[in-house]
């Protein structure tokens, strides 16, 4: 097991080393220098030509692109993602006053998805062709289906101006406090929308298959609460692909927030991104995107971690 950890955890390197890379270049290649939205536009003639040159000089854009490229490597293992173009702020101070609030908002759309996936494909699979399973299902298309800018506005019409129970945009702080819950939930079920549906038709597949295992009917034949057959017996081990989705869908939350902390005006690494996107200030599109990249892979690590937690008869060598 401690072997199997050490391989995963060395993997990381080159995926992440490789997103690292694709993105450096291919902002490059983007049309529009963004240098030019840093100089005044009344701002012309000489004058504009030496203060590109020294804004230039001063952000090491005027080094070849392999030498920018090794120092952005150089730097970002020691934890520094630069200065903003924008603004000239430190990038890692700004990612640590805003990563909290993603993986907030990302965790509470996580045990919402997870809780609601897993009751609705309960329900569907265990009422199999009649009328709560093809309402499940309804249920759970429609939350893939649905756009994220689309539901989420529909949410701050209902709750937020027309029922007026809950904020409609806005961040209230940590969402363990109640005030930051409420600014909270409306962000949270839009996000967690989509990973709900899926989720919920992953588990109806799988405990449909598990239900007909001689061990679920032997379980039934000894009299035990039907109850009790399903979710002691029949769900732990329908998981087992279960969690898979959920380990990929939660790294798919802390991209989709991009959309949805746009909308809700939520403080986070999404909101950061998508202002570094419209600015062309491509450290910051870099760092949001490293962030993001990682998010995936840790949660793709630590959902085969669970594996073994899940089901012990799964040994890694």
């Amino acid at each position: 097991m401690a072997r199997y950890i050490l391989q995963r955890l060395l993997l990381m390197v080159p995926t992440l080393l490789g997103v690292v890379t694709v993105v450096f270049f291919s902002l490059h290649l983007v049309p529009g220098d963004p240098v030019d939205l840093m100089i005044p536009p009344d701002l012309g003639g000489a004058a504009r030509e030496a203060m590109a040159a020294q804004i230039r000089a001063q952000y090491g854009l005027d080094k070849p692109l392999w030498e920018q490229y090794v120092t952005y490597l150089e730097k970002l293992l020691h934890g520094d993602f630069g200065r903003s173009l924008r603004n000239g702020t430190l990038i890692s101070q700004d990612l640590m006053r805003r990563v909290p609030n993603t993986l907030q908002l990302g965790l509470l759309a996580f045990v919402i998805s997870t809780a609601l996936g897993l009751l609705v494909g309960v329900v569907a699979a265990t009422h199999k062709d009649r009328v709560w399973d093809r309402l499940s299902m309804v249920v759970a298309l429609l939350g893939v289906s649905l756009p994220n800018f689309w539901l989420g506005f529909m949410l701050m019409l209902l709750f937020g101006l027309y029922w007026k129970v809950l904020p409609p945009t806005g961040f209230g702080g940590s969402i363990f406090t109640w005030e930051g819950l409420r600014y909270a939930i409306l962000p949270a079920l839009t996000l967690a929308a989509s990973t709900t549906g899926v989720v919920a038709r992953f588990t109806r597949s799988s405990m449909l298959e598990v239900i007909r295992q001689d061990y679920v009917r032997t379980a039934r034949a000894k009299g035990l609460p039907e109850r009790r057959v399903i979710y002691r017996h029949a769900l732990k081990n329908a998981l087992i692909p279960v969690v898979t989705v959920l380990g990929i869908e939660f790294g798919s939350l802390l991209s989709g927030a991009v959309i949805v902390e746009t909308v809700f005006a939520w403080p986070g690494v999404g909101r950061y991104l998508v202002g570094g996107i419209t600015a062309r200030d491509f450290p910051v599109v870099q760092a949001g995107v490293v962030v993001v990249a990682l998010g995936f892979v840790v949660a793709n690590f630590l959902t085969d971690m669970l594996y073994a937690y899940i089901q012990p008869r799964i040994r890694y060598d």
